[in-house]
């Protein structure tokens, strides 16, 4: 998810310790459950990794990524969000940042991140 706040930063989230590929730096997100589409998976997720409510209208995709780990297959997709309801705060990550898209590439991310990155500069 492309957070994106009214100066036109992203929000990126630090993995935290105890985790695979703990301190790389991602866009919030996660796993969609079964029964979930992709953006319900998104509005759960952003309530439970960070505190925030969002509404499906306010979710705009951009692209995906796809990426082969050595024990599954990733299919990410990136959304752009605008709007939301409450402050951002890391319940489930280490920390979070508000950065320039141009700044992205600084911060080392898990390699399904990585081609998120220039998508991101070039359209945000």
């Amino acid at each position: 998810m492309a957070l994106i706040d009214v100066d036109g930063r992203v929000l990126i989230a630090q993995r935290p310790a105890g985790k695979s590929m703990a301190g790389l730096w991602e866009f919030p997100g996660g796993k969609v459950e079964p029964g979930e589409t992709p953006e319900r998976a998104l509005i759960r997720e952003l309530k439970e990794e960070l505190g925030i409510d969002v509404t499906e209208a306010c979710l705009a995709p951009l692209t995906f990524a796809s990426h082969s780990y050595d024990d599954f297959h990733l299919l990410m997709p990136l959304y752009a969000c605008r709007r939301w309801q409450g402050y951002v705060q890391p319940h489930e990550h280490a920390d979070v940042k508000w950065v320039y898209p141009q700044e992205l590439a600084d911060y080392p991310m898990p390699p399904a991140d990585e081609p998120l990155i220039a998508v991101a500069r070039d359209i945000l």
